[in-house]
Formats: structure tokens, sequence, C-alpha cells
């Protein structure tokens, strides 16, 4: 996102909130985190935690986004302040040494969310060709990094193609003319169809999939598809599904404002009874990027997220509000030109939470929210005496459901030929899958659920 934050970007082109083609129902948590009531069954969070998640933008291999963004967006707005930045004293490279240095950290501390890659970055080079600047070798070995250290742990989003110029995809050049209707940011400024729009993703789709790089998401730049919301929403489905053949595809470009709902909405739901339903899912982040900016020259205050003792700040506020806590960053404010300020300010924040709200929150990829929610909406669930049968579209781990009363006999999940004795556990904090807790008046089980037919017999 350049000059404006995201959310205020958003709120200046109208596209802040949910649209009205959502397909979802309404879903606010309660006290224990309750999405969805099927009958007297009670769908929760994963393991009754709130889902935490941190979406890292405007990363690639290599290139300082911040640096090579700035005199293009310069050439459109040259009476800007904010473009008049000394971007040529800025670090060309953002080294893969720190990429390893903070997503080593990030793994031993369970941290997981999105991190983009963007295909065509600023228009320095093709990842999957060449990258001036940098050797081949250089860019096989920070592509092989992205895959073994940071795929585990985090979405790989295209963040469209150049997150600068708009492509012709037909000829693979940049937009000639430097106008605001020929940058990724702003575009589009007219009507355009979900078909034509998803031709766009397709195309950086197709180069991350030329790096092996797997993807089931896409990440919007700035503005990008503000006009044509409903559309964006459609065309994500088609070309992640077109290109990647993923079942629920699912993107980010909001961030909810201080009283509006951070959980993820359901859009262009098609045949939600058929076993094979189609979906997008928006993801909503919950924050600012208060950890140095898009282009790293900003100082990070770590506390607006959450302070030392974790008592304040806004992660803190959606926790504490049972709403997904989804924080938000640039990577090049993570470098922070070098100095590695805001890492150090995220270390801070990490280290805040994984200890002193270790047992109310549970890191997730925002594919992973993704997939619960899809279940968590559309599969169907019946009880009938001692027996609860589900039958979902989707298979889900750490499914957590909740009942009135105790088990008659020790709980044993059923799908297909495979049978799962749950093991009770005596605390809500020592859920895990195949378990569950007897409650004062209520029965929590943990388990992951298959798609199709399955059940639970207690």
């Amino acid at each position: 996102m350049q000059n404006l934050s995201r959310r205020a970007f958003l709120k200046s082109t109208g596209a802040f909130g949910a649209a009205t083609f959502l397909a979802s129902t309404d879903s606010a948590g309660n006290a224990c985190g309750a999405m969805m009531r099927a009958g007297k069954v009670e769908v929760l969070y994963p393991r009754m935690r709130v889902p935490t998640s941190f979406i890292i933008d405007d990363s690639t291999c290599l290139v300082n986004m911040g640096r090579f963004c700035m005199p293009q967006f310069a050439d459109v707005w040259p009476d800007r302040a904010n473009y008049k930045k000394p971007w040529k004293t800025w670090p060309a490279e953002i080294p893969d040494s720190f990429v390893r240095e903070f997503g080593q950290w990030c793994a031993e501390q369970g941290v997981k969310g999105k991190y983009s890659i963007v295909p065509y970055p600023a228009c320095v080079g093709w990842l999957d060709r060449e990258l001036p600047g940098w050797s081949h070798k250089d860019l096989l070995a920070s592509l092989r990094l992205v895959r073994e250290l940071m795929v585990p742990n985090w979405d790989i989003h295209p963040e469209m193609i150049s997150h600068t110029r708009v492509i012709d995809v037909k000829t693979g050049r940049p937009m000639a003319e430097a106008k605001p209707a020929n940058m990724e940011n702003w575009f589009p400024q007219t009507t355009m169809s979900a078909d034509q729009l998803a031709e766009y993703l397709a195309y950086a789709l197709r180069i991350l999939r030329n790096c092996d790089l797997p993807c089931e998401g896409i990440t919007t730049p700035g503005g990008f598809g503000s006009r044509v919301k409903s559309e964006l929403s459609l065309a994500v489905q088609q070309s992640v599904r077109d290109v990647y053949g993923v079942e629920i595809p699912h993107y980010f470009k909001y961030v909810a404002g201080d009283k509006e709902s951070t959980q993820p909405r359901i859009e262009h739901l098609q045949d939600p009874e058929s076993d094979q339903p189609r979906l997008t899912v928006s993801i909503y982040a919950g924050t600012g990027d208060w950890f140095g900016g898009w282009d790293g020259d900003q100082k990070p205050d770590g506390d607006r997220y959450c302070s030392r003792d974790a008592t304040a700040g806004r992660m803190v506020e959606l926790i504490d509000e049972n709403e997904p806590a989804i924080m938000l960053c640039h990577w090049a404010g993570m470098y922070t030109q070098g100095t590695k300020q805001g890492f150090a300010a995220l270390r801070r924040v990490i280290t805040a939470l994984n200890t002193n709200r270790a047992d109310q929150i549970i890191w997730m990829k925002l594919s992973e929210i993704a997939r619960y929610w899809a279940a968590k909406e559309l599969t169907r669930v019946k009880q009938a005496d001692r027996d609860i049968s589900f039958k979902a579209p989707f298979a889900c781990p750490l499914y957590t459901v909740r009942l009135p009363g105790k088990p008659g006999s020790p709980p044993t999940v059923i799908a297909g030929q495979k049978r799962t004795a749950l093991r009770q556990v005596s605390k809500a904090n020592q859920l895990v899958s195949g378990t569950w807790l007897r409650e004062s008046n209520s029965s929590v089980f943990c388990f992951d659920l298959s798609k199709g037919q399955s059940v639970v017999q207690w």
C-alpha cells in the first residue's frame, strides 16, 4: 500500500467494509468464541481459541519494494510530499539473511500468517526468469528459501503482478503512460468483468506456479479492485481454482474498522447444498501497520498492537472481544532500512502475546482460517439422541463443537471405517484434536472433521 494506509485508502474509494454481495450469515462470536448453532450443536473456534494471524504485505524475493516503488509513484504524483523521500539512499535489497532470521524466529514462536511474493516486483525483473541486479543463482536460492522456510507457516500470495505499473498481459510489458489508471493500486478505474480480472490475477498466479510456490489466495495492492468489489471476489475464486485447483480460494483486501467484525466473509457461494460448493473467503485484518510503514522509514510503535504485559493494544482488544486477531505490516517496515527496528518491535509483541495470552490464541495461516470458516458455515449437522452426524463439503482440522449435557459413553468419532475414541481432558487449554472436555452443563469435542459423512457417538 502506498501513501495512504490501506484502511484510509479503502475509505477514500468507498470500498471499506463488507460488500453487499456477501453470501455468509452474521456470525458474531460470544464469550467462548461460538460461531454457529445447528440445533443444539454449537460450533466454536478451533480448540476454543481466538484465531490469530500475521499478514505481511509488499514482500518478495530480494527486491526492497519500498525503494523501487517510490520513484514510480512519484512519476504519477510528482507533487506529493510522501513521494519526495530520499529513496536513492535506501537499500536496494532486503537480503535472504534477514528472511532467514525472521522466518526461523517466527517458526520457533509458532507464528503463522501470509507472506506476499510480488511476481514482477516494481518491474525490476521476473521471479520465474531473471532479476537484474542479482545473479540467477541468487534468485534461485531466494526462492528455495521461501519454499523451505516460509511456506510451512505462511500462505504465499501474489500482490498482483508488479505492485506498481499495470501490465499488458498480452505483451508482458507495463502500460506506457504514467497515470493513475495505469497503476495497480488504482486499477481498474472503469467497469471490468470478473473474467477480465481473473485473467489478470491468473497471470500473476502462473508466475508463482512457475517458481514452484503453492498458493491458495491473493492479496490486493492498495485499492486494486475497489470499484469492482463483487467482480474481484469472483475473479479470485475463478483464477485460484483454475491455476492451482484450490477448493477454498481466499483473499486479503480489507481492514476492519474499530467497530467492525474481523470475522471472515463467505462470498459468491455457489451450490451450497452440493458436495463441492464453490465460494470465496474474504479475510479481514484488524490492525493498521504500526511497525515501520510500506517504505520502512517510520518509527515502529509495537505497543499499538500489544503492550509488553499484553493488557492493552489492538490485538488485545480483538482477543478480549473474541474476534479473529489478525495484524498487518509491510515487509520493508520489518527491515526498516536495515536497522530491523520493525522486527525488534514485532518480537516484543509476539513475546507478549505468547507469554500472556497463550491459552487464548491459536496461530493460523489465512488458508487455515478460510477453511475453518467454510466448514463452519457449510457443514450440515444433525443430532439424533446420542449421535451427531456431520455432512461436510470440506475436511477441517481442529473442528470444535459444544453440546449441552454429558456423554453417556466415551465419545467416538466415526468416519468411514475409521473410529477415533476421544480422550478426556480436564482444562480448556488442553484441548487438541482427538480430545473432549466436560463443562458444568455441556461437553466440548475437538476432532479433525472428515470430508463427507461422519458421526460423533456420545
